[in-house]
């Protein structure tokens, strides 16, 4: 099963990763039309931008309904073009349109002209700040959440006010074209939200089209590429470049519902989430119960009916690597192993007391693999969860420390009892830092990424005093100077 260009690479083909049945083709855009389509959203932007936030509320919530009534259509389409199980899919949609919601219903609110304190100095002024749309906002989507992850930049855009050219994966374009059309099926507005399709090389023309933002998901590698590209020309970038999560159970933790939460957290969408859990490290006084109730709840699911098929054909050599050499350096399989890659499938695999210089444990596996290391107590998981490249999210099990423990992980976001949950919370921002990229969706912090500050004073009344001009008076001098005194006494 391949996925590929045909007809010299004028065509994307889109195929079911599972049967490789052709799902759909598009046409790979040109350099020229990947310049048409942010000149035509340019175009496009100047009326949506021009709309009350009112009315642009109105008009995503009325996308978001139909997204609802076609709910079938999207199913079935991840599904066959993305191969998740009926569950996956199900959450993916539903966390799309949760987001969606949250950006319609708050970038009013959020975004609105603000006053601030002038402070001492220009008491006379009037101050405010407003918040501007960026402009044509260029999104660069992945292939593992199709819908979702891309949504947490293109519905906070447009909620914003700008208009977006998404270039989906070349595995999902599919469903990335869905996306647009029922956009204008709702909206009956062309220009706002377009689609380009076709490999990387279409992201990089996109990057150099004249976006005034770039979006991107996925690998670091690709994301270098990408910022190099957006360079050229000084286009701001959103990175989200994944992750190497990971789970620290504590002496005090629920230990079954560590154990059932870590391997959902480990094998969900066929363990292919920048925020999955792919590493635990758990206290050795309570190392063998968690690992006796993680064995069992593995070896109670199967690939192929609890989740989908490894999406990307490639994957599949990294996860074989990265369990091969976990054993290799002195690690022990629990469960599954080698074998548990039967392509297009790959079956939970549990590896334990792996060495932290292991490829396993540094590097991002992009599949159902979980690493568990016994460490002797909180500071030592602490420190192992925190060396690594990456600062994407992370999950602490602890009845009684959770808040202290999140507290000290160099991440961008942390479940407490829980696996994954700040995703599915619309209000709070997602994001990482060092490996995991830089930059915010969602939330208030994902209205503000895709808007600019504008900073206006007004003066209001005239001082008894002139500080702005160079014919002051003596007694001017004499203000200033007991000004900037007090000001320095405060």
């Amino acid at each position: 099963m391949t996925r590929e260009l045909v007809d010299s690479g004028s065509v994307l083909r889109s195929v079911d990763p599972v049967y490789g049945a052709e799902v759909a083709r598009y046409p790979v855009a040109t350099r020229d039309e990947v310049v048409a389509a942010v000149d035509g959203a340019r175009r496009g932007r100047i009326e949506w931008a021009g709309l009350p936030a009112t009315e642009r509320r109105r008009e995503l919530l009325r996308w978001k309904r139909l997204l609802h009534t076609r709910r079938a259509e999207i199913l079935a389409l991840l599904t066959r073009e993305n191969g998740k199980v009926g569950a996956d899919a199900e959450i993916e949609l539903t966390l799309t349109l949760h987001h969606l919601d949250w950006a319609a219903r708050n970038a009013g609110r959020v975004l609105r002209s603000r006053r601030v304190s002038s402070g001492l100095l220009m008491v006379n002024q009037a101050s405010r700040i407003e918040r501007q749309p960026c402009g044509v906002i260029g999104v660069i989507g992945p292939w593992n959440y199709p819908m979702y992850t891309p949504m947490g930049s293109i519905s906070y855009a447009l909620a914003a006010g700008n208009a977006v050219v998404f270039k989906p994966s070349e595995y999902t374009p599919a469903i990335g074209q869905w996306l647009a059309d029922t956009f204008v099926t709702a909206t009956g507005r062309a220009g706002v939200f377009t689609v380009v399709h076709g490999p990387g090389a279409t992201g990089a023309q996109l990057c150099r089209a004249g976006v005034d933002k770039l979006a991107f998901t996925g690998s670091a590698p690709t994301g270098r590429k990408v910022m190099a590209a957006c360079a050229e020309s000084l286009t701001p970038v959103l990175m989200e470049l994944g992750g190497k999560d990971a789970a620290i159970v504590a002496e005090d933790a629920d230990l079954q519902r560590a154990a059932r939460a870590v391997l959902w957290g480990a094998t969900m969408n066929s363990g292919q989430s920048c925020a999955g859990v792919e590493r635990v490290y758990v206290v050795a006084a309570v190392a063998e119960r968690f690992l006796e109730a993680l064995a069992e709840a593995a070896r109670a699911v199967q690939a192929g009916r609890d989740w989908g098929p490894v999406t990307m054909p490639g994957q599949l050599a990294t996860i074989t690597r990265h369990i091969e050499s976990a054993l290799a350096d002195g690690g022990t399989a629990l469960v599954g192993g080698p074998e548990s890659v039967r392509a297009p499938y790959v079956d939970a695999v549990v590896l334990v007391d792996v060495p932290q210089d292991s490829a396993a444990i540094r590097e991002e596996t992009f599949g159902p693999v979980v690493t568990v290391n016994r460490v002797p107590d909180l500071d030592t998981a602490i420190a192992a969860a925190n060396a690594v490249d990456y600062g994407l999210g992370a999950v602490v099990f602890s009845k009684r420390h959770g808040a202290s423990i999140a507290q000290r992980l160099e991440v961008g976001m942390v479940s407490v009892n829980d696996v994954i949950s700040y995703g599915a919370v619309p209000a709070l921002p997602f994001g990482g830092h060092g490996g995991s990229g830089f930059g915010r969706i969602h939330g208030e912090a994902g209205l503000f990424e895709f808007t600019t500050p504008k900073s206006t004073t007004h003066r209001r009344f005239h001082l008894p005093v002139e500080i702005s001009a160079h014919n002051r008076r003596r007694r001017d001098e004499w203000a200033l100077t007991a000004i900037s005194r007090l000001v320095g006494m405060r």
